[in-house]
């Protein structure tokens, strides 16, 4: 079953949270304290306690109003728009970048202020060596 057929099944939202992180069972009940099947059983229930709840979202990285309120639909169109923008983006790409300054420019300042520090630490050292 999906969360879209249970919306306020907070164990399935949990499940799906974590894999879209990336992260396994395992590794959420090592930043809970837990063990792996503790996990399971937590993400096959229905209801989940608030100060579980908080300790969850922090491992997972995300507010306890994100789980809550996580929808599988949600998730899509923000793919689908994700995907939808750098088509367009895709599709500009013969446009190419100009720059408002001269690269060079720039080079040459970075290069003088090289020099610049150079000089100074040499400075310092022989200052250093002059007191000794």
């Amino acid at each position: 079953m999906s969360t879209l057929s249970k919306p306020n099944h907070i164990g399935r939202k949990i499940s799906r949270i974590r894999e879209l992180r990336d992260m396994k069972q395992e590794a959420l009940a090592q930043a809970l304290g837990t063990n792996q099947q503790a996990i399971s059983a937590m993400e096959n229930s229905e209801t989940l306690d608030e100060e579980k709840l908080i300790q969850v979202a922090k491992a997972l990285g995300v507010s306890v109003e994100g789980i809550k309120n996580f929808s599988e639909e949600a998730v899509l169109n923000i793919i689908g728009n994700t995907i939808n923008n750098h088509d367009n983006a895709s599709m500009n790409s013969n446009v190419q970048y100009q720059p408002t300054f001269n690269p060079l420019d720039k080079v040459i300042e970075l290069y003088e202020r090289l020099v610049q520090v150079e000089k100074d630490k040499t400075e310092y050292l022989e200052k250093l060596l002059k007191g000794k």
